[in-house]
């Protein structure tokens, strides 16, 4: 072959290559063009997370006929609902820091709710003095007076993935310089330095009153879910939301709304309870405002929904024991809380799950749906609760409780277990879904158990709980 020929096929081939190359290039851009295309018409979802005060894990229209929570009802029917969600720390303020953080209360040392307004340092609902103690706290544990402004919240997290976050309500981990929009939310309202109101009727706060100049007949959750309701309707950014409406109901004092009160009375409950489902059913209305409002913005099928309670009930739990008050408070009445996630097209809807929870598991939960990816935020405890959601599971773990108010003050759970600590060095061991009422205490009975749950419980507090 003389060399003219040879330059002739060598000049094609590489014309062909390029060619070729050109084409996959051009190929590969279309390709990227067209996913950029789709991951754009993908949108995030807007997250409504609806957190309530005091609500027992009873005090459902489905599990207590003498309730009304037809909207709470239809959530149900519409979600996916864990029946065994439990706080870290069930209390107030400590309630509020794991879920905003996903991590054990204890762990950054506080380990009960933020004193009253006058009580102790505190003047005007503010102090200067980071710790306080509780007279009948045996061993004398300090515990915050608000929230550390490095911890790191879901606000300031979802802020990263583009978010807008809207805080209306309760917040009860600090006085201004700790408030909401200190934390990561772009906007607050409705936010008092105090736990709870002295009235759900005009002026609602003794001190600092965020809502000055409302209407003497406006019940304090129709004024806060009013401001829900503007807010979902005439929102207009171009980036998805989350909105943490955190109610004050049904914290006391008990105070109903008065045609709700009525209406109870005539059905024969007696007045203090009559006011208490009053404040339920309130509740429950405004849930149904929240979640019409979001139909009648044209985002149902793309908002994620979440309704959960801080703690156990103020009355009566019964089958489960315990409550807020009395010594029990980690009891499953007290520890144990309505939980419930509404998910289109992602949770199956009417659907349970008896799998073991705890709140701390919102934070890495809303990261996955905000981010579409797996939190991997390593100074969390919580686990996201996506695989569930998705109709899976999760492996078992041990889930751990701690406060420190009287002489009962730390728990495990293992599955169907749970090893109950106190100071004197009493202990109980309970098979929660065969003993819902934790009647029969088995910590002589199943030494196996025991032992393995007191060990794991004593490693866990030498990690989880400071030495002073």
């Amino acid at each position: 072959m003389n060399c003219r020929k040879k330059q002739i096929i060598i000049t094609t081939l590489l014309s062909l290559f390029l060619a070729l190359s050109i084409s996959c290039k051009t190929e590969s851009k279309k390709t990227a063009d067209i996913n950029n295309e789709v991951k754009a018409k993908v949108k995030k979802p807007n997250i409504v997370l609806l957190f309530v005060d005091d609500w027992g894990w009873m005090d459902l229209g489905y599990r207590t006929e003498i309730l009304h929570t037809p909207n709470i009802d239809q959530l149900k029917k519409d979600g996916l609902e864990f029946t065994r969600a439990y706080i870290a720390t069930p209390t107030c303020s400590p309630s509020r820091a794991s879920l905003l953080t996903g991590k054990e209360p204890v762990r950054f040392q506080m380990v009960r709710h933020i004193p009253g307004a006058n009580e102790g340092s505190f003047k005007n609902g503010r102090t200067d003095e980071e710790f306080h103690l509780w007279p009948k706290d045996p061993v004398q544990m300090p515990s915050r007076n608000w929230f550390p402004l490095e911890e790191v919240t879901y606000a300031e997290r979802l802020k990263e993935f583009g978010y807008y976050n809207m805080f209306i309500g309760k917040w009860h981990l600090g006085h201004e310089p700790y408030h909401p929009i200190k934390q990561g939310f772009d906007e607050q309202y409705g936010t008092a330095n105090a736990g709870h109101p002295k009235s759900y009727y005009p002026p609602y706060f003794k001190i600092d009153n965020p809502l000055e100049d409302t209407p003497e007949d406006r019940y304090l959750t129709d004024v806060l879910t009013d401001k829900a309701e503007d807010f979902i309707g005439g929102y207009d950014k171009d980036v998805p939301f989350m909105l943490s409406f955190w109610y004050y109901n049904v914290h006391g004092p008990h105070e109903g709304p008065k045609d709700l009160v009525a209406k109870y009375k005539a059905e024969g409950l007696e007045d203090r309870y009559a006011n208490y489902a009053a404040m339920v059913t309130a509740m429950d209305v405004s849930v149904g405002r929240v979640r019409k409002a979001i139909q009648e913005k044209g985002i149902a099928e793309n908002t994620v929904l979440l309704l959960i309670s801080d703690q156990g009930g103020y009355f009566n739990q019964s089958p489960l024991s315990g409550g807020k008050t009395g010594g029990n408070t980690l009891g499953e009445g007290g520890a144990r809380v309505p939980f419930i996630i509404d998910y289109p097209g992602i949770a199956k809807a009417n659907t349970t799950t008896d799998i073991p929870v705890q709140s701390l598991d919102i934070y890495p939960t809303l990261i996955e749906i905000a981010s579409g990816k797996p939190c991997n935020d390593d100074w969390i405890n919580g686990e996201s609760l996506m695989p569930i959601i998705n109709g899976g599971t999760l492996a078992q773990r041990n889930l751990y409780f701690f406060r420190s108010y009287e002489d009962q003050y730390a728990a495990v759970i293992s599955g169907d277990w749970k090893l109950v600590k106190y100071h004197s060095g009493k202990y109980e061991l309970f098979n929660v879904t065969e003993d819902l009422s934790e009647q029969h205490n088995l910590i002589d009975e199943n030494l196996e158990q025991a032992v393995k749950l007191k060990k794991e419980l004593a490693n866990w507090e030498k990690a989880a709980v400071p030495t002073y």
